[in-house]
């Protein structure tokens, strides 16, 4: 069962879209189980006919709350005839955790911490009125809740002009940083997504749901598409990509 699953899972793309065509490829693995059960203690090792699951790296393929651990096992049992990761953000976004960030945490936690210094609602349009106000009006509320509850009082720029902001702001803001390595992989992954240090944290920290964040992360191509038309290449890839960020959000919520 180990090497079938280091198969399925190893190097496996970041872009969801490459993810599924390779995996529209004539190659997926079959169902070599019948069903996905969670063990009795922590942490919760994820079950196939009971037999326990291993990772690329060869670790256990478990979760630190049982309510997540179900969730994981929820996405193996949810399979067909055949067995496809495309499908599988949970399960993607747990190896990677398991396997490269609970042992190494403290370059994750630096990457995050880079956004805080160039972070995507720092950076506002000048014009037109429309856009200037769908950016206030999503971004204001997670640069307000920084300020008023983490002590972080950064700076805006219009246009894309880089900023200086100042090391207080940022010191303050890396403190908000999850240590937990569940967690911490969690927002790494939204971090990246988003384009956003601060929309991660705010996630994070219940100021805002997934689908707001989304919203937020994405003001400028919106008002794009609603000027110039609807891309449909790249509404699929962002559809493929807000898949991912639910599976951060579901670690979020339920390794608590």
């Amino acid at each position: 069962m180990r090497d079938i699953l280091e198969d399925l899972f190893a190097n496996q793309p970041l872009d969801p879209i490459e993810a599924a065509r390779r995996n529209m490829r004539p190659n997926l693995r079959k169902r070599f189980y019948r069903s996905a059960s969670v063990g009795e203690s922590a942490p919760y090792p994820i079950l196939l006919d009971g037999r326990s699951v291993k990772t690329p790296g060869k670790n256990a393929l478990a979760a630190p709350a049982r309510p997540l651990a179900q969730a994981i096992a929820a996405e193996w049992y949810a399979q067909g005839e055949r067995i496809d990761p495309a499908t599988m953000p949970l399960t993607r976004l747990a190896n990677t955790i398991i396997d490269g960030v609970a042992p190494n945490p403290e370059p994750v936690r630096e990457e995050i911490a880079k956004y805080l210094g160039s972070d995507l609602v720092f950076y506002r349009a000048p014009t037109p009125k429309g856009l200037v106000a769908a950016q206030a009006r999503h971004w204001e509320p997670v640069l307000d809740w920084a300020r008023d509850t983490l002590g972080a009082r950064f700076v805006l720029s219009e246009g894309v002009m880089y900023v200086q902001q100042p090391e207080g702001a940022i010191a303050a803001a890396r403190a908000a940083i999850p240590s937990d390595p569940w967690r911490l992989g969690a927002t790494h992954v939204i971090t990246t997504l988003t384009g956003s240090a601060l929309i991660a944290l705010a996630i994070a920290a219940e100021q805002l749901t997934a689908e707001q964040a989304w919203a937020a992360a994405h003001v400028d191509e919106d008002w794009n598409m609603d000027f110039w038309g609807r891309d449909e290449l790249a509404i699929q890839r962002r559809a493929a990509r807000f898949l991912e960020m639910q599976a951060a959000v579901t670690v979020l919520t339920l390794s608590a």
